[in-house]
């Protein structure tokens, strides 16, 4: 059930495109942290090597069409991404529980440890924008960026700290 929009909330187009430009900026900001990360991790691996990592960490088990759903990739591209990561020793393929053709991914050990080094810097990220934020901030964000999600997002506050919980 969705809250009526509150009356006073002019969506202009200036009030828009000053939303569209931040959400770029912020875009570029997140993806210079990830860059910068996976560099110093030297393995060879981009982006969207990274986004597979997180996604599969928050979601074991995702195969190539999830992956390719959840990201917007092809399937051609989501599966050269999960070729790239068990040639790296970063994921382990299974067959599927009910159709052995589907075949899901698993982070190893040394997975979790690329994923979790990649995504250290992008959280100090966040805890910084958040404290700026404050706590009505951080909610706000997070209901507009799971609509922006659509139906790729899960609930936007499961697994999330409490208040209380942030460093």
């Amino acid at each position: 059930m969705n809250a009526p929009a509150d009356p006073r909330l002019i969506l202009r187009e200036d009030e828009l495109d000053a939303g569209l430009e931040l959400l770029l900026l912020a875009e570029a900001a997140v993806w210079s942290a990830v860059d910068r990360s996976l560099e110093a991790q030297g393995l060879g691996l981009g982006r969207s090597h990274w986004r597979a990592a997180f996604l599969l960490r928050r979601r074991p088990g995702v195969g190539v069409q999830d992956l390719a759903h959840l990201t917007s990739l092809s399937k051609q591209a989501a599966s050269r991404i999960l070729v790239d990561l068990a040639a790296k020793g970063l994921i382990e393929k299974s067959a599927g529980d009910l159709d052995g053709r589907r075949r899901s991914a698993r982070l190893t050990a040394r997975g979790e440890a690329f994923e979790a080094a990649v995504t250290a810097s992008l959280r100090d990220e966040l805890i910084h924008a958040y404290r700026a934020a404050g706590l009505e901030g951080v909610a706000g964000s997070r209901r507009i960026l799971a609509a922006l999600a659509g139906g790729r997002a899960r609930n936007p506050t499961a697994g999330a700290p409490s208040a209380g919980g942030a460093r």
